[in-house]
């Protein structure tokens, strides 16, 4: 017998890694809402994400059994990555025009506050949009959804090093388009001061 059985240990024989397999209801409950903003930062408009999630849970329902139960953001971000690539691949040859107007609702909020809000999720969308896809995936799982850089490797099936700089590019990239935006945008009360 060996004296380190542990490191001696074939990989067959050494202990799984893999955690339980939820449920296609708990993976649900616990991940709609990530995979929802998911699609919105891979450039899903608001309109069509849910009909994507759905789309989603359907793959996930199919994979499930060969889901390996090592990182199920990763994998379910993996699949989110394909849905909307697809999705993005097919709107191009779309030749309607919908738009996300709907009936204005009474509010409580201060409507400067509620246009701010606006113009920078706008300001956001935007800069998100100029990234191209690889940055734009690391970016969005990194700093929106607060995964760790090894799971957005896994997600992305990219090297960590290869993601942290996709990650690192990104963020200067945002930065420049927000302090360019930033000189252009209107001062307080929208109107500027003749000289």
């Amino acid at each position: 017998m060996s004296p380190f059985p542990e490191v001696d240990a074939r990989p067959a024989e050494a202990a799984p890694k893999t955690a339980a397999v939820p449920s296609l209801a708990q993976i649900f409950e616990e991940h709609a809402p990530f995979l929802w903003r998911a699609l919105i930062g891979l450039g899903v408009p608001a309109r069509d994400a849910q009909d994507l999630c759905q789309e989603i849970m359907i793959t996930v329902h199919r994979r499930l059994p060969q889901f390996d139960g090592v990182s199920l953001r990763g994998w379910l971000y993996g699949i989110c990555v394909r849905v909307a690539s697809d999705y993005r691949r097919s709107a191009r040859v779309r030749r309607e025009v919908v738009t996300d107007a709907q009936p204005e609702e009474a509010s409580t909020t201060d409507p400067a506050d509620s246009l701010d809000r606006t113009r920078q999720v706008r300001r956001l969308l935007s800069g998100l949009s100029r990234l191209d896809e690889p940055k734009r995936e690391a970016f969005v799982l990194f700093e929106i959804e607060e995964l760790t850089l090894a799971e957005v490797s896994e997600a992305v099936g990219a090297p960590i090093q290869t993601v942290y700089s996709r990650i690192k590019a990104a963020r200067e990239q945002m930065q420049r388009g927000f302090s360019a935006t930033s000189h252009d945008a209107p001062k307080k009360g929208g109107i500027s001061e003749a000289r």
